[in-house]
């Protein structure tokens, strides 16, 4: 019994530092949850089957082991969940949104890519554990969207927030401008399984605002249709239908959590690394058209931007331009890469010049059929 006693307060001790640790590395929150995601089964299963994850074959072939953290990480008992805010301070990205000439770019990738940063945070973290537990059977491993891991489900579980009708995460006091990542372990630590009540109510913004009516219902996502997939994780042109209400947004659409009444409270970052860099936040579509690969490079290096490639900066960009004021610059810019060696881009050039000598007002909403 004694030695039963000794381990619940060695764990829970345990888990002190833990939470100490990830707020010396710059992580708001930190809890810890079992392993039981059952629950989101049924669900995922649906959004797999009506075909909502779009051309994201992993979702699908990674299933099994999103809803058995076992299978990734043999022997896994807990879970602990992080979130680290990422909203830059000043931004001005509704005013950028509301000026057709600039170039739109989610707020979670003005600065660098989040992902080395919290990863090397974790691993951290994952390291001091490693040393203070001294045991040779430990196992655990850290993740930061590198892996088939249910992060917003477990989250949730594990009390950082709740799932939004827009299906990001919510927090009470920070929104949901933050990013989330994991350490698998195998240690039975203590777990902080209080979900919080979901506070959306009555309130459907998030799903009304979206241009491209990327929302089914609440609490589900159509890939297919959303601006960050279609301007990200979509390979080829852009369908059509899709092109005039996406408007400006060249990387990624915010508009959902934007307009989400607890974004209120959001707190900005004290991450300098997720500050914006190159005066992306202000850029034309214009000028960064005519970026040539070598700027492109340079200019987001270390940055989200850079895993779309060139060909994909270019065609979302001839997007823009083709819903952006018809200027001499802006048409000469299209002009200057009607020969360009893509097929892809050269039919999104053709479709932005055709839109110069379109009277039919623009659509910036559409409805599903």
């Amino acid at each position: 019994m004694d030695n039963k006693l000794d381990e619940k307060t060695f764990y829970m001790k345990l888990k002190q530092k833990i939470f100490e640790w990830g707020a010396a590395e710059g992580f708001q929150q930190l809890s810890i949850s079992d392993t039981d995601v059952s629950s989101e089964k049924s669900h995922l299963n649906e959004w797999v089957e009506k075909g909502y994850h779009a051309s994201m074959s992993w979702m699908k072939t990674h299933l099994e082991k999103r809803l058995n953290p076992q299978q990734l990480l043999p022997g896994t008992q807990r879970i602990i969940s992080a979130r680290m805010n990422y909203l830059p301070p000043d931004t001005q990205q509704v005013k950028v949104l509301k000026s057709p000439d600039k170039a739109y770019i989610s707020r979670y990738a003005l600065g660098r890519d989040y992902h080395k940063l919290m990863r090397k945070r974790l691993a951290k973290i994952a390291d001091n554990l490693r040393k203070e537990v001294l045991d040779a059977n430990l196992m655990q491993r850290a993740f930061v969207d590198s892996a088939p891991v249910l992060e917003r489900a477990l989250a949730a579980k594990a009390g950082l927030g709740w799932v939004g009708k827009h299906t990001l995460l919510i927090h009470p006091t920070d929104g949901s401008w933050f990013f989330l990542g994991e350490i698998y372990t195998n240690l039975p630590l203590p777990i902080d399984n209080h979900p919080q009540k979901n506070r959306c109510g009555d309130c459907e913004a998030c799903l009304k605002v979206c241009p491209t009516d990327a929302f089914p219902r609440p609490y589900q996502l159509d890939a297919s249709r959303c601006i960050s997939y279609l301007t990200i994780e979509h390979k080829g042109t852009i369908p059509e239908e899709f092109r005039e209400p996406i408007g400006n947004r060249v990387f990624g659409c915010d508009d959902c959590q934007a307009i989400c009444p607890w974004n209120k409270y959001a707190k900005t970052t004290l991450e300098k690394d997720f500050l914006p860099r190159h005066g992306i936040d202000q850029a034309d579509l214009a000028t960064l058209f005519l970026w040539d690969e070598q700027t492109y490079l340079r200019n987001t290096e270390g940055s989200p931007l850079r895993r779309i490639g060139y060909e994909n900066w270019l065609r979302n960009l001839a997007i823009g331009l083709g819903n952006a004021d018809k200027s001499a610059r802006n048409l000469a810019a299209l002009q200057s890469r009607l020969e360009h060696p893509s097929e892809i881009l050269r039919e999104q050039i053709m479709w932005a010049l055709h839109r110069a000598n379109d009277p039919r007002p623009r659509k910036r909403k559409i409805k599903r059929s």
